[in-house]
């Protein structure tokens, strides 16, 4: 089975201007299509912006709603799947949200955010409630997740369980938190035996300031590629024959005795 390319766009895009974002999203999909990319992961409410305060309930749309429009017409044109992070409406609440949408615009997978962090995100959000969702995009399984939700070893360790190959998780890491990016990611690929493709914002938003960092994690522990502090399109290869031989000669998901973890839960 061919390796996917993946590519990662840690922008921070334009807060509030959704036409803008959009903008740069086909723009990161041209140049990730040059290179050779299947799939382009975008981060955490790229689609809005993640310092929108009170227009969160403005810019909220629906999972089928015109952005996945637009972003389907990007992933069509230019023939690669893209992840794109986005504040969605479903009645009276609103969900932090990601979406897969497939090189044929079809929606792949919606994911809701289940932890949120901070009191931005608690005002305005409501928890999602399924911890694993998942797509299959060229023979491998894409399970979704969001900023936060990574740094909960359970939540990774149900997607290696559920079968995950490539984690996404489209994220807004910011100071002085970015031990996040350089070492929580890495462990958490390697512990549960995966991919994981982090994707982060980058520089000044409101009261926040994003760390960029941006990476996609080995199953053996490694970085296979990393971003800057800055604007950045970076590219890396999953690779499905590496991600066999890690299983192989790693024993943690099999030695693991969950008669023992009662307790946990």
């Amino acid at each position: 089975m061919p390796s996917l390319r993946t590519a990662l766009l840690q922008s921070s895009g334009r807060p509030g201007a959704v036409a803008e974002n959009l903008k740069a999203l086909d723009e990161a999909a041209a140049r990730a299509a040059e290179a050779g990319a299947r799939l382009l992961v975008s981060p955490e409410l790229f689609l809005t912006g993640y310092a929108i305060g009170d227009a969160v309930p403005e810019l909220a749309e629906p999972a089928d709603g015109p952005g996945a429009g637009a972003v389907a017409e990007i992933a069509v044109r230019h023939g690669l799947a893209v992840l794109y992070g986005y504040p969605e409406r479903d009645g009276e609440r609103i969900f932090n949200a990601s979406q897969l949408i497939g090189p044929d615009g079809g929606r792949l997978a919606n994911y809701r955010k289940t932890h949120l962090f901070g009191c931005f995100e608690q005002e305005w959000f409501t928890p999602g409630d399924r911890p694993v969702v998942q797509a299959d995009l060229d023979g491998i399984r894409i399970g979704l997740l969001i900023c936060y939700d990574v740094e909960f070893p359970e939540n990774v360790r149900a997607h290696a369980l559920a079968g995950t190959d490539l984690l996404l998780v489209p994220t807004a890491q910011m100071h002085p938190f970015q031990f996040v990016a350089e070492s929580v990611i890495p462990v958490r690929a390697f512990e549960s035996q995966m991919y994981v493709a982090y994707v982060n914002r980058t520089g000044p938003e409101g009261e926040f300031e994003f760390v960029g960092l941006s990476c996609l994690a080995g199953p053996d522990g490694t970085v296979r590629t990393r971003a800057g502090r800055g604007e950045e399109l970076v590219v890396g290869e999953v690779d499905p024959e590496l991600l066999a031989a890690s299983r192989a000669a790693n024993p943690y998901l099999h030695d693991r005795r969950p008669g023992l973890y009662g307790s946990l839960a």
